[in-house]
This record gives structure tokens, sequence and C-alpha cells, in this order.
């Protein structure tokens, strides 16, 4: 059965508004209203519990029509499926208050656009009890802002074909709330490490070099905030860890009023089994501080670590992202950027005729460098005797 949804809307002329961050206030694109987002909140306090019983009323009703149906028909419709299995736990049906549009999407989805109206809609119980999170992060840049940021993306690459920036197309661009744990955290850090410092000095006709080797040992506490790992299988890792770092001094408490214009998943990796990857970070983090805190050394080289944690409280908190997909040559390439810094990360193709034409050239040279090395090497000798 369809899942209720909600949808904020202009209270001047009814379109569909849409959350702006360089304002930081909804938006609306038709009559140019705006409002913030605790004027929304009270003005729609009431809207989820009717929609809700607008909803029960109109799931009834469908029920009811569909016995009814069931009984009239005289075709036999014994053999269609009505099991999805596995994959129907998977997927959920939205019903569109605008259009009244159907609409599939995954069970993650918290926010999300119709495609045949465009209006704006939101699934507040994706967001109730222990879903709802505790902060938001707005976006601050905006969808030109995250195409202008694509193309500065391509200059200056040398292996970029030259053709793409040109050729290739921007089949799609999305603003989406990605979840994410925010790990809070304690750590007593005891390293040790291998250091070195060198000096010469000249000895008749012998430049000497004397090496000096150290045991370094540092110690101290840290407090770690806001450690941050994605909650999101649909989101590659490695894309999250590069568009960081965040400035979380922008986190707000949680509100459905910084959704409308954006798509916004719920977690579907729980925070257990983000605890280790959080873990590790600290103490990396710990490692290398105390690394950093040994001065006046040419080389230095960790040894020993022990790093105890006191962990603290998980937050849930939606961050700011951009995705584009483009095609070239008939393969698609995904590029993503923070939301709030501007931070692009992604794959580009290279140009295997630019590749090797590099390669040739430094191979020239080199070979030509160790030519004028062996004959220089043989006219010393031949003039040594």
């Amino acid at each position: 059965m369809p899942t209720q949804i909600s949808q904020y809307k202009c209270p001047c002329c009814t379109a569909p508004l849409r959350f702006d961050g360089n304002a930081d206030r909804l938006e609306c694109d038709y009559c140019g209203s705006s409002y913030t987002v605790a004027e929304m909140e009270a003005m729609y306090a009431q809207q989820d519990a009717q929609a809700e019983k607008a909803f029960a009323e109109a799931e009834a009703a469908a029920e009811q029509e569909a016995v009814q149906q069931q009984e009239e028909t005289a075709w036999d419709a014994s053999g269609l499926s009505q099991d999805w299995g596995a994959d129907g736990e998977k997927l959920r049906m939205l019903h569109c208050p605008s259009c009244g549009a159907e609409l599939i999407t995954d069970d993650t989805t918290a926010a999300t656009s119709c495609p045949y109206c465009g209006n704006n809609t939101i699934v507040p119980g994706q967001f109730q009890g222990a879903l709802k999170p505790d902060y938001v992060l707005p976006f601050k840049l905006s969808k030109e802002d995250a195409k202008a940021a694509l193309k500065n993306h391509y200059k200056k690459k040398h292996f970029l074909p030259k053709e793409f920036s040109a050729q290739n197309h921007l089949e799609e661009i999305k603003g989406i709330y990605v979840p994410f744990w925010l790990f809070e955290s304690g750590a007593d850090a005891d390293c040790t490490f291998h250091a070195t410092r060198s000096h010469c000095h000249r000895e008749g006709e012998y430049d000497v070099t004397v090496t000096e080797h150290f045991r370094v040992r540092r110690g101290g506490s840290m407090e770690f905030e806001h450690v941050p790992t994605d909650a999101s299988q649909k989101m590659p890792d490695d894309y999250m860890d590069s568009l960081e770092p965040y400035d979380y001094s922008d986190l707000k408490p949680f509100s459905v009023g910084y959704l409308p214009g954006y798509l916004a998943d719920k977690y579907d990796v729980p925070p257990e089994d983000c605890m280790t990857r959080a873990d590790q970070r600290c103490r990396a983090t710990a490692i290398e501080q105390m690394r950093r805190d040994v001065v006046g050394y040419d080389t230095v080289v960790t040894t020993g670590s022990n790093v105890s944690l006191q962990r603290g409280k998980i937050h849930y908190a939606m961050m700011p992202v951009w995705t584009l997909h483009t095609k070239w040559q008939g393969k698609d390439y995904l590029f993503m950027m923070n939301g709030q810094t501007g931070k692009m990360v992604g794959d580009l193709p290279v140009s295997q005729g630019k590749y090797w034409g590099t390669f040739a050239a430094l191979t020239g040279v080199f070979t030509v460098a160790m030519t004028v090395l062996g004959v220089g090497k043989w006219i010393a000798m031949l003039f040594m005797g």
C-alpha cells in the first residue's frame, strides 16, 4: 500500500518550496515568497497528523475497492504473483499528494521529488522514533555551484582527453542528505619513536657525516568530537572520506524544513558496524598528533604505540552532498561534491595517447641524460689514463 508523505507548499501560491542554503530560508520559485524553517514548522505542525488520518482512510477505501473488483472481475488472475519476496522488503510505494502518482522507492528514501509533477515530497515516518536524526548540516552551495565545480575539476588534468569536457553529457545531478554517524571519544596515547639527527664537518680532505640516534617517547590525552562515518551502503566510503572535512559549527537541530528541494536517505548501516572504523580513525589521529610533537629531528619513525579509547556518545546527522553523473563514450562517471565546502572528488578518463606520449618523452630525456653521463665518464677515464 502507498506510504503517507507530506509536502511543504507556499502559503501564498501553493507552489512547492525548496530550502536555500545561502539564505537559510525556504524559498518559493514562483511568487518569490520566503519563510524561515521555524515559521514553516509552526505552520505545518498538524500536517503530518492530518496526512496520516487521510492516508488511513484512503488505504481502507483502496482495500474495499480491491475486494469489490476481485468479486466483479471475470478474468483469471490466479497466475499473477502477489509476493515480491525479499525484494519487496526493500521497496515502498509513495503516493504524491500533488498529482496522485504512485512512486516506488527503496526503504531508505526519506525525501524525494515526484518525476511526474516535480514536487518535493517528504516521508515523515522515516524520521520517527529512533530513526530521527539529531542534526542536519544544511546545503550552502547550489546546483549551479556544483556544475561550475565539475568544470573546474576538469582543468589542469594533463592526461584528460580534450574531448571529454566538451562531449560528456551531464546525465543527472542530485543534492542528497547522506546519513552519518558522528562519534565522540577520548584517547590516552603513549608512543615511542626512533629519531635521527645528522650533521657534517670537515676532517682534512674528507667530509664526515655524523648521525645521532634517539629513542623518543611522547604521551598525552585528547578529546574527539564528531568523528564521521557514513551510514549509507549506497555511498562509496572512499568518496565520503575524500569529501571531508565539514565545518560542524553550522550543524542545526534536525528539522524536515531543511529537506525540500533535496533527496534524503535514512541510515542502512547501523552504528555498531561503524564503531571499528571510528576507533581506527581516533587511534590513527592520536598517534599522528604524538608524532607531530616530536620536533627538532631529521627523521622520525614510529616504533610503538598504545592508545586507550574512552568511547562517548553517538549522534545521527545528515550531511549535504551533490552527486553528478556524466556519460562519455558509453561509460558512466560519478562525481561528488561537498554541499557545504565545495570540495569535489571523482574519477576521470585517461587519454592513452597523452599518457604514452609523455612516457616516451620522459624515457627519451632519461636516455639522453644517461648517454651524456656515459660519454662524460669515458672522456674522463681517457684523460686520466
